[in-house]
């Protein structure tokens, strides 16, 4: 492969989407002196970038109205309700003949840093990544880099789907960065997270609120300690299915560990404990582990991979059967063998039709009661 020092990247900011969780259009409501969007266009104007392309849908002619697009190429997607994959197809065809690659920027992300997009472009200008991801903490964020050779499947897309639908196919041509930047997790989808959020910016100070508010550190509350040594479930993910799950288990008496980058234990009154960090070294022993992931995708291969190094005696991850596949495609590249891969419940649960989020909870617990009889209480397992 030639050198890439000389290649010309471009930022492709997505933001057409019709933000119905937040009710309004959440480009133009304001962190403090500017909009959101304006808020990512400063940060993404702050690096190293050859070009910025932002693609507007919903309210797409109020928005240009509002925004300053200075030194901008705006892609306007007619077919932005049909979701992001007709954002990344506009976005991406508009670029310039001779972009080398784009860092897919979410047009919702405005707390992400000048310096973490640079140090994603020296990645890509320094290896032959075709797929370059940052990550926080073991958790993967936004934006994502792609190669100008993954371009025609990206744009191949349909629906609401994002680039993650193909890294299956190349995960040898993946990079994962680890950066020490919070903002790569941080989105505003709904109105709560506006509100927790609103009110901090990029400076210094407002960096370390930001943090606090996160919560990164990782806490127990008083009597979690009192479980160690006993049955531990572990759920990576605070989607519907967890939090079920969390609640269901505290039934039957697991001490229940939830690890999500921003959760507080007192956000889940289920919970014994709360890691924010994906790191399993940090949980002290236990007689059985039981991990569930419920991520949707956000952190299901990092999380599936702690879990088989942590001996953990039942994982399931909640996925189809194509996200699976990919799973232990990945894993078994960078060394897992498939005894130890067999050991991966996907999709997760004892088939008993289940369709809500508390049913197919339900239908993971019985299955992990079931794993508990069978092995007897499960392994004797540490930390990591």
């Amino acid at each position: 492969m030639e050198a890439r020092s000389n290649s010309r990247i471009a930022a492709v900011i997505l933001a057409a989407g019709v933000s119905s969780r937040m009710g309004e259009a959440k480009q133009l409501l304001r962190l403090g002196g500017q909009t959101v969007l304006e808020q990512v266009l400063q940060n993404v104007r702050g690096s190293r970038v050859d070009e910025i392309i932002v693609v507007l849908g919903h309210a797409a002619e109020t928005i240009k109205e509002s925004v300053a697009f200075r030194n901008v190429t705006i892609a306007v997607n007619q077919d932005y309700r049909q979701g992001m994959g007709t954002s990344l197809r506009a976005g991406l065809s508009s670029l310039s003949a001779g972009i080398a690659a784009a860092l897919i920027v979410l047009g919702d992300q405005p707390f992400l840093r000048s310096q973490t997009l640079n140090l994603l472009l020296d990645q890509y200008w320094q290896s032959k990544a075709q797929i370059v991801i940052p990550m926080y903490k073991g958790f993967r964020g936004n934006p994502v880099l792609l190669d100008r050779s993954v371009f025609p499947e990206v744009m191949a897309l349909g629906g609401d789907i994002g680039c993650r639908a193909i890294f299956g196919n190349h995960l040898e041509g993946i990079v994962k960065l680890p950066v020490e930047d919070v903002g790569i997790l941080l989105d505003l989808d709904s109105q709560e997270d506006f509100e927790r959020l609103q009110h901090f910016g990029q400076g210094a100070a407002e960096e370390s609120a930001l943090l606090e508010a996160a919560d990164l550190r990782g806490r127990e509350i008083p009597g979690a300690a009192n479980f160690t040594g006993g049955q531990e479930l572990i759920i990576v993910g605070r989607e519907p299915v967890g939090i079920a799950l969390a609640k269901m288990a505290k039934l039957l008496k697991f001490a229940v560990t939830i690890v999500d980058p921003l959760l507080k234990i007192s956000d889940l009154a289920d919970a014994d404990r709360v890691l924010n960090a994906l790191d399993f070294s940090h949980l002290p022993p236990a007689r059985a582990r039981f991990v569930v992931v419920a991520s949707r995708g956000k952190f299901d291969e990092e999380a599936v991979e702690q879990a088989l190094h942590a001996n953990s005696a039942y994982v399931a991850l909640v996925a189809n059967q194509k996200r699976a596949q990919e799973i232990r495609r990945s894993l078994e590249l960078r060394g897992e063998t498939p005894d130890r891969l067999a050991r991966v419940h996907a999709p997760a649960g004892l088939n008993i039709g289940a369709e809500s989020p508390e049913e197919i909870a339900l239908s993971i617990l019985a299955e992990i009661v079931a794993e508990s009889r069978t092995r007897g209480g499960g392994n004797s397992t540490g930390g990591s």
